[in-house]
């Protein structure tokens, strides 16, 4: 049995900044890639970043390039997803997923998620 519990969510202006955490529990996560997905009110579930084991491999979705920053501590099992110069269409509930193996892009290959994180930006 796997959680995931996600923090650090909140309101801010445009411009700012915010990091999230997602701490995980009950087993190992040794050799697991680790990812964050949101989702807007009436749009589908979006990736925003994943990230290996080793920290070797990350890849973020093009809106956020150069904005978003996602880390980890496997001492910790946490997840980190530092969010900067934060823009209105950032907006969403914001998930952390993990899974066995390599990173995928797709929500469908990921078996355990968090229960979400409001992330607010107003202009």
């Amino acid at each position: 049995q796997v959680q995931l519990v996600e923090s650090g969510g909140g309101l801010v202006q445009a411009g700012g900044s915010l990091r999230l955490s997602c701490v995980a529990s009950g087993r190992s996560f040794s050799d697991y890639s680790m990812a964050w997905f949101r989702q807007a009110p009436g749009k589908e579930r979006e990736f925003v970043a994943f990230i290996s084991w080793s920290a070797a491999s990350t890849y973020y979705v093009d809106s956020v390039k150069g904005r978003f920053t996602i880390s980890r501590d496997n001492a910790k099992n946490t997840v980190y997803l530092q969010m900067n110069s934060l823009k209105p269409e950032d907006t969403a509930v914001y998930y952390c997923a993990v899974r066995l193996g390599g990173p995928d892009y797709s929500a469908g290959e990921y078996p355990y998620w968090g229960q979400g994180t409001q992330v607010t930006v107003s202009s």
